[in-house]
């Protein structure tokens, strides 16, 4: 794609993202982070392009305009759709955005659209109960324990405070640990369904660790708990596949996987490090009968964010072992939980 289509591409990304009208101010400062963060490329300056947006300086004609092939227009409607659903269902608002782009493009009704919109829509609307998935090839898998971070203990839970769970503290070491290597492979993919489909595996996760020490989570509970450690789910979209369109990697199935997106996934290191410190605040959390504060959780989710990311290259095979096991008909497949 051109710088130019790049940014238009991007534009639409970040008007998907307010199209419902509803953003939280927590979710919009994430959106403002994500953009200060990808703001490396001066080319497509998206600092700019999200002023642009929010002080509606550019309209939605106007963009659409920059995007004239087939392919552009596929890859920027499959984007948009990825960020409406990315928080779970669309909203009316956001169906009502999405149609205006069909109709400018004659993609026809969502039903038409390749069958993208409905595998979203089925990973927005993913099972939570479902089992999570491990590396496919168990020969894969890391053999020596897995690690456990000092941080995640610094968080003030007595042994007396402490809820009995159903795993021993070494097996739900491994579980987090498997669940990010999961996540750090699907990174690896350039697919945009592959992109999205890390947010309801890091759901499913919460949940499950919560289920361990008799907690019984829905959607709006994990939602809740993940915006304040400051996981945006919006955000954390437009954060993964806004580095691989500016890398030139979206859409390219089948090209980078031990190249540059692997590098990609090394640099950024967030897929993997997000839900490994997701996963281990998370279990103090809910082992200590979820008492901690907002400020000790936000705290801690940083300090794990960092061992996850010291240990991202370590793990960094497994996950492109995985990674050659994947495509998107078993990532969907995983996510429904089949």
């Amino acid at each position: 794609m051109t710088a130019e289509e790049i940014r238009a591409t991007l534009t639409l990304c970040l008007m998907a993202s307010y199209a419902d009208g509803e953003k939280h101010d927590r979710e919009r400062e994430q959106i403002r982070e994500v953009a200060q963060g990808l703001a490396g490329d001066a080319q497509v300056n998206l600092p700019g392009l999200y002023q642009d947006v929010l002080l509606r300086r550019v309209q939605l004609p106007e963009v659409l305009g920059r995007l004239a092939s087939p392919e552009s227009r596929q890859l920027a409607y499959e984007m948009a759709v990825c960020v409406c659903e990315a928080d779970g269902h669309t909203s009316a608002k956001e169906d009502a955005f999405l149609a205006q782009l069909r109709q400018a493009w004659g993609l026809g009704g969502a039903h038409t659209t390749g069958g993208f919109d409905a595998e979203a829509q089925a990973m927005a609307d993913a099972p939570l109960q479902a089992p999570l998935q491990t590396p496919l090839d168990a020969s894969i898998a890391p053999a020596t324990p897995a690690p456990h971070p000092a941080a995640a203990d610094a968080l003030p839970t007595t042994a007396a405070q402490r809820r009995p769970g159903s795993l021993p503290p070494a097996e739900m070491d491994r579980k987090i640990l498997q669940a990010s290597i999961m996540n750090g492979a699907i990174e690896l993919l350039p697919e945009n369904l592959s992109t999205l489909a890390i947010i309801p595996l890091q759901m499913r996760l919460v949940y499950q660790i919560g289920q361990s020490y008799g907690y019984e989570l829905d959607r709006g509970h994990i939602k809740d708990f993940l915006a304040t450690l400051g996981v945006g789910l919006t955000s954390q979209y437009l954060e993964q596949a806004g580095r691989k369109l500016l890398s030139g990697l979206l859409g390219k199935a089948g090209k980078g996987l031990l190249g540059g997106l692997g590098r990609q996934a090394v640099s950024s290191g967030m897929s993997f490090a997000a839900t490994y410190a997701l996963g281990h605040v998370a279990n103090q959390y809910y082992a200590g009968g979820r008492t901690l504060s907002t400020d000790m959780l936000k705290d801690a989710y940083q300090h794990v964010m960092q061992d996850g990311q010291q240990l991202q290259a370590r793990y960094l095979p497994q996950m492109q072992a995985t990674a050659r096991q994947l495509d998107t008909a078993k990532i969907l497949s995983m996510v429904r939980g089949g």
